[in-house]
């Protein structure tokens, strides 16, 4: 690091930490994303850290935005776009990827290059592809930046259903029944994938659930019913993903419980119960950030069942070998059976997301959260660890 804004006097305390919130990104999950980020600039200590909020766009450039929590949440119905908050709309930003340099350029046409100053650690808030799913934890693994969350291999995992399921029934937890349609068998013979799909539902039963295979935030899910929704499920979900997982529905009851890294290793939040929204089909989109479908946190499980998820949610977090937080999301089957449906390496994280909501109901507050994952960023190492 170096000592271009350290103080050069004794009697002056240190300077602080630099934490740039990053945010927006490529993905399906850019307004939620930025919604999240809101969340994070408002917590954040401002008497411990300094820092430094970057908006990606939906374009991929990334962008110095205002300091500005309030204009980062849902009005009327709409999530926020990075543009929103922008600082200026042909600004750009660049962070070098050299691990002896962390010092961040900003650049405007037809002026000279500032630079802003090193950065000590990132907060990635990306959802979804293009920074949830490995690829903005690689960068910063080349550019020698610590970051909160999961490094590469785990967040890739964290995002591609169809792998997560793999590396789980391989750690002996339970999945429920899927099938997987690749780009490759979809262009070549549709016919033989529409077949694929109708015996897989001979077997397991309608209703089945269509997704893209590595999104979030139940975007481009569809529930079908029959065969005749089908292709419109298949296009909605390629819309986002060319790689599409077809699941059977899992009937019971739906539980999360959060993971978060202390010093001495992972610990497992209280339980939460989302009980099935009265408006929609299930926990979709609008349910979970529109209509914002209260979760019942703890939830009313027996003090077994609680153990039993918690042991199963910390399985999770080791099997993908992950870092900082996770929400793992299961299902409690009539027969008593937690089946894991999938983890979630950044989770939706505003104060009334259920995984600060779960570690709130676990004694640890909303800018507590915060601070424990910056601090445990600041003493992980980048590289192989």
């Amino acid at each position: 690091m170096s000592t271009e804004n350290l103080p050069s006097s004794p009697e002056q305390p240190p300077r602080k930490p630099r934490v740039a919130v990053v945010f927006g990104g490529r993905s399906s999950e850019h307004g939620i994303s930025t919604v999240t980020a809101g969340a994070v600039l408002k917590a954040i200590d401002r008497t411990k850290y300094d820092v430094l909020p970057i908006g990606i766009t939906r374009e991929g450039r990334w962008v110095l935005a205002a300091d500005a929590p309030e204009r980062m949440a849902i009005t009327e119905r709409r999530t926020p776009e990075v543009e929103d908050v922008a600082e200026s709309p042909e600004g750009a930003l660049v962070l070098p990827a050299d691990p002896g340099n962390r010092e961040i350029v900003y650049s405007e046409p037809g002026a000279v290059p500032k630079a802003l100053g090193e950065v000590d650690v990132v907060f990635p808030v990306l959802h979804g592809p293009f920074g949830e799913d490995g690829t903005l934890q690689g960068l910063l693994e080349l550019a020698g930046v610590p970051y909160v969350g999961s490094g590469v291999l785990a967040s890739a995992v964290g995002q591609d259903k169809e792998y997560m399921k793999r590396i789980f029934t391989s750690f002996g937890l339970t999945v429920g029944p899927y099938t997987v349609i690749r780009p490759r068998e979809w262009e070549q013979d549709a016919a033989a994938v529409r077949k694929k799909i109708v015996d897989f539902a001979g077997v397991h039963g309608w209703p089945l659930f269509v997704k893209p295979a590595r999104a979030g935030s139940s975007i481009g899910i569809t529930k079908v019913d029959d065969l005749a929704g089908l292709d419109d499920a298949l296009e909605e979900a390629r819309r986002h993903d060319p790689k599409v997982l077809v699941e059977a529905a899992v009937r019971g009851r739906e539980i999360e419980c959060g993971v978060l890294e202390f010093e001495e290793g992972p610990r497992a939040s209280v339980p939460a119960e989302i009980p099935p929204p009265e408006a929609h089909a299930y926990y979709d989109f609008e349910a979970k950030y529109i209509d914002s479908t209260p979760g019942i946190v703890p939830a009313p499980l027996t003090e077994e069942q609680t153990a039993e998820v918690q042991r199963l949610a910390v399985q999770a977090f080791e099997a993908a070998s992950c870092e900082g937080l996770v929400r793992a999301d299961f299902f409690l089957t009539e027969d008593g059976e937690f089946v894991i449906n999938e983890i979630n390496t950044m989770p939706g994280f505003t104060p009334i997301s259920m995984y600060p909501q779960m570690w709130q109901a676990s004694g640890v507050s909303y800018p507590e959260l915060v601070d424990r994952l910056v601090q445990a960023a600041l003493r992980r190492p980048t590289g192989l660890r």
